[in-house]
């Protein structure tokens, strides 16, 4: 098995609002079972998803193509083409891309394995749950905001 991290051929697209990119799985596409590697374009004035923190999982981001801006918990920052990057779980690991520039933006990012992942959108003051392979009807995917929350004990 194989993949290419410059095709252009696309599993998944983005199209809402101010976030717009396409996806493909390149790790599973290559035989992967306990990593994930997902390349992605960015287009020019969007963004990739909503500012988010994983507390499951860890991330890394390699810069194929073009000159993203990275939003963290420190700011934002310009990114090189080539330039590694990575997300560690928790608060801190908080990221978000833009594409600032006139081109599309191409990254690949790579994960590590999570059973579940619990996400939090600072931006939205949401949480989500996921668990299970994305998009099979096991798969669990929840999002509330955080003001939901309730008592351990409430309704038992």
């Amino acid at each position: 098995m194989s993949a290419n991290v410059f095709s252009d051929d696309w599993q998944r697209n983005v199209d809402h609002g101010p976030f717009g990119m396409r996806g493909t799985s390149v790790g599973r596409a290559a035989g992967a079972h306990r990593l994930g590697a997902t390349v992605y374009e960015l287009d020019p004035g969007r963004r990739n998803l909503p500012y988010h923190a994983h507390f499951g999982l860890e991330e890394m981001l390699i810069v194929l193509r073009g000159r993203p801006t990275l939003r963290t918990p420190s700011g934002e920052r310009e990114l090189a083409q080539g330039e590694v990057v990575s997300f560690q779980p928790g608060r801190d690991g908080a990221h978000q891309l833009i594409n600032n520039t006139e081109q599309p933006v191409r990254f690949l990012v790579l994960s590590s394995p999570a059973e579940a992942d619990v996400i939090e959108y600072p931006d939205s003051g949401k949480v989500a749950a996921r668990a299970g392979q994305w998009g099979t009807p096991e798969a669990v995917a929840l999002t509330f905001r955080s003001g939901d929350s309730v008592d351990y004990f409430d309704g038992e």
